[in-house]
């Protein structure tokens, strides 16, 4: 394919489908920094234009990084169900573009079919609103204690970070949580230290509240994937496995991980068949510029790299999967524009290859975004059928020291778009006091018998 052009007299050429997918993307600091943008928007407009022109099997004839030096390469094209790339084989990216707002049916089947540098590059040149109405109709649900992802239902992870992981503070978090209807995607634990001892007191301690209060929910530690390896071992309470992943086999390799880890830590956890609902035991989060980060992008743009870790991710059937959007912070992504328009991009890409994709819509307090962006953010991510997004007190991350989502914000979307919990969970909730069972907090949830039972836990008081 010819990667080049000429408008009003000047030429534009982009030397392979590597760059040419770098320059289509929407302006985004990350690639700044990486050398990899546009110089400017007229140059955008005529990669995006080449790249509308593109066939999509060009993808498979020309890999973006070579297979023979990276194993998530190799992977991407392992995982090509050819039989189902057959209903968009003979189209452009544009055609394809056009395919997906045109089609009405539900696309879930096109998921096998399709690379991720495929979906990175037909959301290149996709309005916002494309992306939300696409993403929309790809309706992915998982299961373990519960069933997250079904049509009408937002699911939250309830975060009940701690400075100094102090069991006490975590245990109120999760009451506080528990009592606004949030945490039946999971209740999820940044630990401030990863090790050991520490990180299996903390699988006790969830372990036991949910126990204790037959919560149809998982809990996991975000522990580093060996960490809760050598914990299985112990036998520690371990429901979900989490890891952080990237898009390169060098990029994962700096999280000091590969796909042979990740292989050992699934078998282990489906051993100990601690779901009920299903057996998906897999936690994931991903971020845009990971790759940059550890200098393992290999000439990729952020999103592309991005993508490549949904592939990552859906080898291993994961409960959970989300992009932790604006974490790394305004060297990646500038500002609520960039930040929101990489919440929708990840979004759709990891739907459409099939994901049970969440997100933690979030911001540094360095970016130039603040609280009202998150909220736009929400929104668009609501009528889009995100699966799941952040419960966390006050919508401040005292641990990780950063801006997200809260309980009420979740109480929002659920009441703005009549969305409801997972059924499990909202059937709990119901039974607890907590939910009137109109989709609305009950006016006495504070006589829950869940608060008096609640007392004694951790040392907390009556």
């Amino acid at each position: 394919m010819n990667y080049s052009a000429t408008v009003k007299g000047k030429n534009f050429s982009f030397g392979n489908l590597r760059m040419l997918m770098a320059k289509a993307s929407p302006r985004r600091a990350a690639d700044e920094l990486a050398g990899l943008a546009a110089e400017s928007e007229v140059e955008r407009a005529v990669a995006q234009q080449l790249l509308a022109d593109a066939p999509l099997r060009l993808f498979i004839e020309e890999p973006l990084i070579a297979p023979e030096r990276d194993e998530v390469s190799r992977l991407i094209l392992e995982q090509q169900d050819t039989a189902a790339f057959v209903p968009i084989a003979g189209l452009t990216v544009g055609g394809f573009r056009d395919w997906l707002l045109a089609d009405s049916s539900d696309l879930s089947a096109l998921a096998p079919g399709l690379m991720p540098e495929m979906a990175a590059a037909v959301s290149k040149i996709m309005r916002n609103q494309d992306l939300i109405a696409v993403a929309r109709r790809c309706r992915v649900t998982s299961r373990f204690r519960n069933t997250i992802g079904l049509p009408g239902r937002l699911s939250t992870r309830l975060q009940p970070n701690h400075p100094t992981d102090d069991p006490r503070g975590i245990a109120a978090s999760i009451l506080d949580g528990l009592m606004y209807g949030s945490g039946d995607a999971v209740i999820g634990i940044n630990p401030a230290t990863d090790n050991l001892e520490n990180v299996h007191v903390l699988l006790t301690l969830l372990d036991e509240i949910i126990r204790r209060h037959e919560i149809p929910t998982q809990s996991c530690v975000l522990s580093h994937v060996t960490t809760s390896i050598e914990l299985m071992r112990r036998g520690a309470p371990v429901d979900l496995v989490f890891q952080s992943i990237a898009g390169t086999e060098a990029a994962n390799r700096s999280f000091g991980i590969d796909l042979a880890i990740l292989r050992e830590a699934k078998a282990m956890a489906e051993s100990l068949n601690r779901g009920g609902a299903g057996n998906q035991v897999m936690y994931f989060e991903t971020g845009q510029g990971s790759a940059l980060s550890a200098n393992a992008h290999h000439g990729v743009d952020a999103q592309t790299c991005e993508a490549r870790a949904y592939a990552v991710a859906r080898e291993f059937s994961p409960l959970l999967v989300n992009t932790v959007v604006g974490f790394i912070g305004p060297e990646y992504l500038y500002d609520g524009k960039q930040i929101i328009r990489a919440g929708l991009e990840d979004h759709f890409c990891g739907k459409l290859l099939g994901l049970p994709m969440g997100c933690d819509i979030c911001y540094t307090n360095h970016a130039e975004a603040d609280q009202n962006d998150m909220d736009n953010l929400l929104t668009l991510l609501g009528v889009a059928g995100c699966s799941y997004i952040m419960g966390i007190p006050g919508s401040d991350d005292v641990m990780l020291a950063y801006q997200s989502t809260s309980f009420h914000d979740a109480l929002y979307l659920r009441q703005l778009l009549g969305l409801r919990p997972a059924p499990e969970f909202e059937d709990w909730l119901e039974r607890m006091g907590i939910f009137d069972g109109g989709n609305r907090l009950a006016d006495n949830r504070f006589k829950a018998p869940l608060l008096s039972n609640f007392s004694g836990l951790a040392g907390l008081p009556s």
